[in-house]
C-alpha cells in the first residue's frame, strides 16, 4: 500500500507562524493544476505498481482549488494508479472557503474526510496569527459539513500562542469536542525563520509563554482527550476509535508516499526526492516534461534515524524486531542499550517487541528522540 501527497501552494495571504511553501496569489491555478496532472502522469512508475490507500490535498490552501480543478486531478491519479477499494481522501481546508455548496461538491467528489484549519475559536488569536475567518465562520463551517454527510471531520488547534492562558486554551479545546470531532491534530507553536512571528519576536512585538505554561496546556489537552475518549496515537494526534488518520499514520510507519507540487517530498523506501521550492520553476520544469527534484539515497544509517524520528512518536513506539529485520544486529543492540535508561526511568514502556515512550516520555520527546539517532 502506499500514499499521494498532493501539495497546493496557494494562499490568500501568509499567516503569521507559517513557513509552509505557498504564494499569496491564485493567478496560476489553472497552470498549476496543468503541471501537477502532468506531474502525475510522469512519476505514476514511482511506487511500483503498489496499490495507493491514501491521497491527501495539502498546502498551502486546497479549499481555493474549485470542484472542477480537483475532480481533474482525482481523475487523473484514478487514471494512473491502482487504488484501493476503501480509499481515505483528505482536504485541509480554511473554514471561510467552506460554503455549503462548495462542501457538497467536495461531497460528491468522494472527499470523506476533511481537515479544517480552525487554530482557535477565538478571534483576538485569529487576528494574532492572521487567519482569514473568524470563530463564527469556524462553526459554521464545522456544522454545515456535518450536515452534509461528512463524518470523518479533523481539527487543528495552536497551543503556546503569544500570551494564551491556560483557561483560553481549555475553551478551545472544549469548544472542538462540544462540536463533535472525530480527529484532533494540536501543535505548539513553533517560531519559525523569516515569517512574521519570528520578526514580531526578535523585535519585542510578542511574549511566549514560559516552559512551565507550555507543559501545563500540553498536559491539560492530553488529559481532557483522554477524558474525552480520544486515543492518544501519536504526540500532537489525537482520534477517536476508528479516526485515525490513515495517511499520517503509514507516513510515520514508513509507508511509501509520492509527493506531488513544489517542495512535495517523496519516499520509496530506498531514496527520498523533494521538488523544488518555487511555482514558477515547478511550472516550467513540470510543463516540458522534466522532473524538477532532488534525489537523496538513503544510508542504512540515515533510514534507521528515519525510523526512530517517526515511530517513537507513536502509540505503538519503535519495534526491536523490525529493527533487526531492516538494519541488522548493531542498530537491535545500540537501541536496546539506548531504551534501558529510559525503561529505568519510566519514561519507555516495553509491550512485547514494541518500545513506546510514556506520558512522562512524551513530554521530553524530542530530546530523547534525538539521544536515539545513530551517529
Amino acid at each position: 500500500m502506499a500514499g499521494i501527497y498532493l501539495h497546493i501552494p496557494f494562499c490568500e495571504k501568509k499567516c503569521a507562524y507559517c513557513d509552509f511553501y505557498s504564494v499569496a496569489n491564485s493567478k496560476s491555478k489553472n497552470d498549476f493544476v496543468d503541471a501537477l496532472c502532468k506531474e502525475i502522469v510522469l512519476r505514476k512508475q514511482y511506487l511500483n505498481n503498489e496499490k495507493v490507500q491514501t491521497i491527501y490535498f495539502g498546502g498551502g490552501t486546497p479549499s481555493l482549488l474549485s470542484p472542477n480543478q480537483i475532480h481533474r486531478i482525482l481523475n487523473t491519479i484514478t487514471t494512473n494508479f491502482d487504488l484501493e477499494n476503501k480509499l481515505e481522501i483528505t482536504l485541509e481546508a480554511n473554514p471561510d472557503d467552506l460554503s455549503e455548496n462548495y462542501l457538497k461538491d467536495l461531497y460528491k467528489l468522494g472527499i470523506n474526510r476533511l481537515s479544517i484549519g480552525v487554530q482557535s475559536f477565538q478571534n483576538e488569536y485569529l487576528k494574532l496569527m492572521r487567519r482569514r475567518h473568524t470563530n463564527h465562520q469556524a462553526i459554521a463551517a464545522i456544522k454545515n459539513a456535518q450536515n452534509i454527510g461528512f463524518g470523518n471531520i479533523s481539527l487543528d488547534l495552536m497551543y503556546g500562542l503569544p500570551n494564551l492562558s491556560l483557561t483560553d486554551w481549555e475553551k478551545n479545546i472544549e469548544q472542538a469536542i462540544n462540536l463533535n470531532a472525530t480527529h484532533i491534530s494540536a501543535y505548539h507553536l513553533t517560531i519559525e525563520p523569516n515569517t512574521l512571528f519570528d520578526r514580531y519576536f526578535r523585535n519585542g512585538k510578542i511574549n511566549l509563554p514560559t516552559e512551565t505554561q507550555s507543559l501545563d496546556q500540553f498536559k491539560f489537552l492530553i488529559d481532557k482527550m483522554s477524558e474525552k475518549g480520544f486515543l492518544h496515537y501519536e504526540i500532537s494526534n489525537f482520534a477517536i476509535d476508528g479516526f485515525i488518520s490513515l495517511h499520517n499514520t503509514n507516513y510515520w510507519m514508513g509507508v511509501k508516499y509520492l509527493g506531488l507540487g513544489p517542495s512535495a517530498h517523496s519516499y520509496n523506501l530506498s531514496s527520498r526526492q523533494w521538488n523544488i521550492r518555487e511555482l514558477r520553476g515547478y511550472l516550467d520544469g513540470i510543463l516540458k516534461g522534466e522532473l524538477v527534484c532532488e534525489i537523496e539515497n538513503l544510508s542504512k544509517t540515515e533510514k534507521f534515524n528515519d525510523y526512530i524520528i517517526t515511530s517513537l512518536r507513536t502509540i505503538w513506539g519503535s519495534n526491536t524486531k523490525k529493527i533487526k529485520q531492516d538494519y541488522g544486529d548493531e542498530f537491535q543492540n545500540y537501541f536496546l542499550k539506548k531504551s534501558k535508561k529510559y525503561i529505568q526511568n519510566n519514561m519507555m514502556i516495553k509491550n512485547g517487541e514494541n518500545y513506546i515512550l510514556t506520558s512522562e516520555g512524551i513530554f521530553i520527546s524530542d530530546n530523547i528522540i534525538q539521544d536515539f539517532l545513530f551517529v
